[in-house]
């Protein structure tokens, strides 16, 4: 038996913030990110807006990128002191995805970490409060998905939370969120979707609920990403690529949390933070960006995911000759892409901005020393489960295929096996 999971209501559209009006409960935290939301003027509506709803409302600020175990704890303890009935988070994938993991432990105290990290084994949520999410980026999706992201700094790694209780009961896609995004953001949270689509599309827990979503999420992505990123509110720019990539993004979501993702993400989450020593992030939606081309050319060893990325490039009108021309050319696509949004294609070109750069922020010595454990990690990660291709950590061979794969992103040369 499969399951489809998705928030009880989704508002969307234009002013779709001013829904925080119907929610009805005592007292509400708000979880937001590092300012951007409270500069714009959406922090001071939605709280408006809650206790217009009648609600006491209380507010987590500061939540940083890449959320920690120790942000999360924290918030939690403010919520056990609060007692709210209503958690909201507003913003990007971050204070979203902290803000999930926080009503987890506020709801049982006694979970750590690690019981959060058993992959769709949470106890029941819901006994404490509901859940509402308001994106503010175009990317994650976290407003409509099962999956929250978190990293534990000891360790350098970025760990997926996994549960359909974790799917929000709300979702709020307001565009109007999203139009304050500058450039960068627009380009990686943009790829990040596209990411999301095709590897659910390909995933083995595929199906025609998640299959829908997924393909109309490409199409308005190849659409309309690019033109976004050039959008600019200020020039008056009618901002209609914007406002579309808003929805694309979520219904990519909607596809990847009941389908769940592949090695792209797995490989993502292990390499995010790894290098932090060094002076920067790997951000997740450049990651994605990078490794996409690459993890597409080593699972089409695989027949049905060939047929599937064959199936895309037809659906998208790129086409080729047969089947192998065809990959070749989603392939080519998406790294034009990533040359329009100013992604580098591997992480040797990673700069600390995160544009290409001749010589990255992570040294070869540095990565190679790291390759092993990088690789074991990510096929450990949730992702893989599904990914096309399967992998596991006590398979030797397995360990070294990932390694390769590992390289091919580093230096980008081709993958033929």
């Amino acid at each position: 038996m499969k399951r489809f999971t998705n928030p009880r209501d989704i508002y969307y559209g234009n002013g779709a913030l001013e829904a925080l009006k119907t929610l009805r409960g005592r007292k509400a935290i708000i979880c937001v990110g590092g300012g951007s939301m409270k500069r714009f003027g959406f922090l001071g509506r939605a709280k408006s807006y809650l206790e217009e709803a009648g609600m006491e409302v209380a507010v987590i600020e500061g939540i940083e990128s890449d959320p920690s175990v120790t942000t999360v704890m924290n918030g939690a303890a403010r919520m056990e002191e609060f007692q709210p009935d209503w958690i909201v988070a507003i913003g990007g994938g971050s204070p979203i995805d902290a803000a999930k993991a926080m009503w987890i432990k506020y709801e049982h105290p006694e979970c750590t970490f690690e019981d959060m990290c058993k992959v769709f084994a949470l106890p029941e949520l819901r006994q404490k409060a509901h859940f509402c999410a308001v994106s503010s980026t175009s990317g994650t999706a976290t407003e409509v998905t099962a999956f929250s992201i978190i990293t534990d700094y000891e360790k350098g790694i970025k760990y997926p939370i996994a549960d359909f209780g974790i799917t929000p009961d709300v979702a709020i896609v307001d565009p109007d969120l999203a139009e304050t995004m500058p450039k960068k953001l627009v380009a990686h949270t943009g790829m990040d979707a596209m990411t999301h689509a095709i590897e659910a599309f390909v995933s083995t827990a595929a199906s025609d609920f998640t299959d829908a979503p997924a393909l109309r999420a490409m199409t308005l992505i190849k659409e309309n990403l690019v033109a976004s990123y050039h959008e600019d509110k200020e020039k008056g720019d009618d901002m209609h690529a914007r406002d579309t990539m808003h929805n694309a993004q979520c219904l990519a979501g909607i596809a990847f949390s009941s389908a769940s993702l592949g090695i792209v993400h797995s490989m993502a989450h292990k390499t995010g933070a790894v290098f932090a020593d060094y002076g920067a992030h790997i951000i997740h939606g450049a990651a994605n960006a990078m490794y996409l081309p690459k993890v597409i050319a080593f699972n089409a060893r695989d027949a049905r995911a060939a047929e599937r990325y064959a199936f895309i490039a037809d659906y998208l009108g790129i086409g080729g000759a047969g089947q192998k021309e065809k990959i070749s050319n989603l392939i080519a696509m998406l790294r034009g892409m990533n040359d329009q949004l100013n992604i580098p294609h591997g992480i040797k070109y990673y700069g600390r901005d995160s544009f290409p750069a001749e010589q990255g922020f992570v040294p070869e010595t540095v990565f190679l020393e790291r390759l092993h454990d990088i690789a074991w990690n990510a096929i450990g990660d949730a992702c893989t489960l599904t990914n096309p291709r399967a992998l596991r950590q006590d398979n030797a061979a397995d360990v070294e295929l990932m390694e390769r794969l590992l390289k091919a992103c580093y230096y980008d040369t081709d993958v033929d096996f």
